[in-house]
């Protein structure tokens, strides 16, 4: 059950406990809500945003859901609140925004508009479709109200399994190792079948080119109960790039031992070459220049097969993903001819002379201070791989330094000396 769904069942079973719902966009009022409820042990923080204030074009606040989901997490890190305690919402989702319109051109738009809050994460959902639009009657009948709501529900199921992953169930696992260790045993591969050391299953981690899903140790402590019994067996956790170092702390602790990473190190490579496409703008005559992201862009538009299907929207929308989407369709053009040469003459450029510390700090600023301490060459490729690694290291630490307190149940990671 969902954290919401399991203070609803004690509230059933007689306990007197409900839920905080914070209904506001403004920052002060949120970084208020988020240190009230840290200094709440064991509370849920519910905030929603209203279908005026966010929405598909950006309602009132100019945030998109996916935009107003990554600003509260933002928050909620930055308050200290664990993120299973925070809880988003969305409300009156419906034809509400829309009501001047006829009733199918606002509810297309409500369609859209609940897609895209439970495709962002969203994890409550109020559905009201209550509101009269332009060529209904003025009070709506129930029935059609509950059609509507219903039109909308089976959008947000659908947003559900598009978006969002399901934490593998223990019983599905059994059942994976039950028949594997049966057709090895058929085989007469019984030696290999002890040389076993990992399965893959899914904890509940995934990405898209904007969105993060973060790892909820809560949802997956039934899937990590269930292999600590099994002898000599770990999981295997496919991505986890973008996830937290908490986060990866936790999932080596709950016998995701192996965890796998690949975009989000091709991400901090993109990230470093196109900061230093930005000296090289800024420094050296345009006749010099590598021109690198514009010689991508064209052996991306020249080959749309790897990323044409992965980035939706319009022409603004797909440029945008393929220069900085999380998933990082880019990375299958690095060995491009071209691609190649241009960062050969980027490097090169670069290599030419010391470069000035001010466009390193306006472009990378993160590493200015290593540079200057002398921990850092100010070399392109060696500023590269710092970035890259920067990546990596949570990764190390959360496999050789795990930072959890194991004799506690379900521990909160611990902050590293």
């Amino acid at each position: 059950m969902s954290p919401l769904q399991q203070q609803i069942q004690k509230h059933r079973q007689g306990n007197p406990v409900g839920i905080t719902s914070v209904c506001c966009s403004h920052e002060q009022v949120l970084r208020a809500a988020l240190q009230a409820a840290k200094g709440e042990p064991g509370s849920l923080l519910l905030i929603e945003a209203t279908s005026n204030q966010v929405d598909q074009f950006g309602g009132y606040t100019g945030m998109r859901p996916a935009e107003f989901m990554a600003f509260a997490r933002q928050l909620a890190r930055e308050q200290g609140l664990a993120p299973e305690r925070l809880v988003l919402g969305g409300d009156h989702l419906g034809p509400n925004a829309w009501q001047r319109r006829p009733a199918a051109e606002a509810m297309g738009l409500a369609r859209e508009l609940v897609h895209a809050y439970v495709q962002a994460g969203f994890q409550k959902i109020h559905l009201d479709c209550s509101m009269a639009c332009a060529d209904d009657p003025a009070r709506l009948p129930d029935e059609a109200v509950a059609a509507r709501a219903v039109e909308l529900a089976a959008v947000a199921e659908a947003a559900a399994l598009q978006g969002g992953v399901a934490v593998t169930t223990p019983q599905a696992a059994q059942q994976t190792l039950n028949i594997h260790a049966q057709a090895f045993a058929q085989a007469g591969l019984q030696e290999a079948w002890r040389r076993v050391i990992a399965m893959v299953v899914q904890p509940g981690v995934d990405f898209d080119p904007e969105v993060v899903q973060a790892y909820a140790p809560a949802a997956a402590a039934r899937l990590s109960d269930w292999v600590a019994a099994q002898p000599g067996l770990v999981f295997e956790a496919h991505s986890t790039d973008y996830q937290s170092e908490p986060a990866l702390h936790a999932l080596v602790r709950d016998h995701f031992a192996i965890l796998k990473v690949g975009p989000a190190a091709t991400f901090a490579l993109r990230e470093a070459l196109f900061a230093l496409a930005a000296i090289e703008r800024e420094w050296l005559p345009l006749e010099q220049q590598s021109q690198l992201p514009q010689v991508l862009e064209q052996a991306m538009l020249a080959q749309p097969r790897h990323w044409a299907a992965h980035y939706p929207g319009d022409t603004s929308a797909q440029r945008l993903q393929r220069r900085f989407a999380l998933s990082d369709r880019l990375r299958y053009y690095w060995g491009e001819p071209a691609v190649q040469q241009a960062v050969e003459r980027l490097i090169a450029n670069l290599r030419a002379r010391p470069l000035p510390q001010t466009l390193l700090s306006q472009f990378l600023p993160d590493l200015l201070e290593p540079v200057r301490a002398g921990r850092l060459a100010a070399e392109p490729w060696a500023l590269v791989r710092e970035r890259v690694q920067a990546v990596l290291r949570p990764y190390l630490r959360a496999c050789h330094r795990n930072q959890v307190q194991i004799e506690s149940n379900r521990p909160e990671i611990l902050s590293e000396a």
